[in-house]
């Protein structure tokens, strides 16, 4: 067996209920938090009211880029902020983690995004941060990377270093209870892309397999029944997923639905992340089994996946399943085809790409931007 190992938030919270204990938590990690949520206040409530904490609030209304970053860090630094509390989506938790990853830096954001800037790991220890998220999707708070769009390069690229893990997830699936039915749908798409991709990936690790066999299937029933009803078992499934999906990328790496969706993001910072991903799976997975020998093991893996699809959600054509029930395709998300030979050129580039089970040829990629 080849040498592998597995790295994780240091403490992980999950089930309902648990969010009774975030300012407690939040206390203990020190005298002033940072407090960065979504548009409202809405969760975060609790913990700004919370007597024993000093905080400052932080609202991130979009996808962050690199001057919302920018002048978050400012405001953490004047506030005093001694640690970061993120609570939200996956925008507001990679807002928190990349404040909290450079809070206590003396370097510039661009010294340490990949792609467009210098790439450089850390060199001053991140300040705590905890983890707390409201959707079911993209298991950021189980990751070690924050995303940031930078607008003057189109581009969406990632602030990385293994050190910028979660001191503390939270993860309370009742904070997602009641999500409206396009936000499920979209969002659930990318928990389960998060699964199939470090499954197949090229990086999968016996660990990580373990997790990603048994989420899928588990990913898939969740989903199919978030869209028949609201359900709160399916809710704590589908949170477990995420959770997993973020575990298992962390370690294992994505794929070419990734690597395209970034550059998408940065290109069309209006197209929801998650309904891209969900967009994408479907031909990607087709492309990576045309594109793999029959006998490779994630060839038979890709199988598998459409098998689990099969039982779960009645049919094996994710793509009819997905806009049966109101996502939209690429076109819709404004995303023209003129413009697929330069996405499909600039994911190359992707650090996601890399861990793909198989190359994808850029013309093979401008395929599937057609198909999604």
């Amino acid at each position: 067996m080849a040498p592998f190992g597995l790295t994780a938030p240091a403490r992980i919270l999950f089930g309902r209920g648990e969010f009774a204990k975030a300012a407690d938590l939040a206390a203990s990690l020190g005298a002033h938090a940072f407090v960065v949520h979504g548009a409202t206040p809405r969760h975060a409530q609790s913990l700004l009211d919370a007597p024993d904490l000093e905080t400052t609030a932080f609202a991130c209304p979009k996808e962050p880029d690199l001057a919302l970053l920018e002048t978050a860090l400012d405001t953490a630094r004047r506030a005093g902020a001694t640690h970061v509390v993120a609570i939200g989506g996956g925008a507001a938790i990679d807002l928190g983690k990349a404040v909290a990853g450079l809070l206590n830096a003396t370097s510039q954001p661009l010294d340490h995004l990949e792609v467009i800037g210098k790439g450089q790991p850390l060199a001053t220890a991140p300040a705590p941060f905890m983890a707390i998220p409201t959707t079911a999707g993209t298991g950021a708070e189980a990751t070690r990377n924050a995303v940031i769009g930078v607008p003057d390069h189109a581009r969406k690229v990632s602030l990385r270093d293994p050190a910028m893990l979660a001191d503390i997830a939270l993860v309370d699936p009742a904070l997602t209870d009641n999500t409206p039915k396009p936000v499920t749908l979209a969002s659930g798409l990318d928990a389960i892309t998060q699964v199939i991709e470090p499954y197949i990936s090229s990086r999968a690790n016996p660990l990580t397999d373990a997790l990603c066999r048994a989420a899928i299937p588990r990913g898939l029933r969740a989903i199919r029944k978030l869209m028949e009803g609201e359900n709160p078992d399916a809710r704590d499934d589908m949170a477990f997923v995420s959770l997993t999906g973020g575990i298992a990328l962390a370690n294992a790496g994505l794929g070419a639905v990734h690597g395209l969706a970034g550059v998408i993001g940065g290109r069309v910072p209006t197209a929801p992340h998650g309904a891209v991903c969900g967009a994408l799976l479907p031909a990607t997975l087709a492309a990576n089994l045309a594109a793999l020998p029959k006998e490779n093991p994630k060839a038979r893996r890709i199988a598998e996946i459409r098998v689990s699809a099969s039982e779960a959600l009645g049919t094996a054509d994710i793509a009819a399943w997905s806009r049966h029930h109101g996502l939209p395709t690429l076109a819709q998300m404004g995303i023209a085809p003129a413009d697929h030979a330069a996405i499909a050129t600039d994911a190359q580039a992707s650090s996601s790409m890399a861990a793909n089970p198989v190359k994808l040829p850029t013309e093979l990629l401008q395929r599937i931007l057609a198909a999604s």
